[in-house]
């Protein structure tokens, strides 16, 4: 699978309600070291229930210059959601389809070192 064949793809319920879009995804570097890094794995995809637009790196607490940049990305991804890679049922070329009773968690990132 290519990343950017998640980006701006639909998501649903196990029921097949619209929750939004996929905006971006989650990795975290937990693998077998490979290099200098362990190797990646998708932890999840952050859902944004208006637009299927980045956040551009705005989803971080703790960015907030421009103000104005900041407080309008705040605005239009209100409401936005992390799902856990697990709790994807399927990946269809129409949706990204969840599981029932998957669980949402919190889309901000804290800034290293807060």
């Amino acid at each position: 699978m290519i990343l950017g064949d998640l980006l701006d793809s639909p998501v649903r319920d196990a029921d097949g309600s619209a929750l939004g879009y996929v905006v971006d995804v989650r990795l975290v570097l937990d693998g077998p070291v490979d290099g200098l890094l362990a190797a990646p794995r998708l932890h999840g995809v952050l859902v944004s229930p208006r637009t299927g637009t980045s956040f551009l790196g705005y989803e971080r607490t703790g960015v907030d210059a421009p103000a104005l940049l900041a407080r309008w990305f705040a605005w239009r991804h209100r409401g936005t959601f992390l799902v856990h890679w697990e709790d994807v049922q399927a990946v269809t070329e129409d949706a990204v389809i969840l599981r029932p009773g998957h669980r949402r968690y919190a889309a901000g990132l804290l800034r290293v070192g807060a």
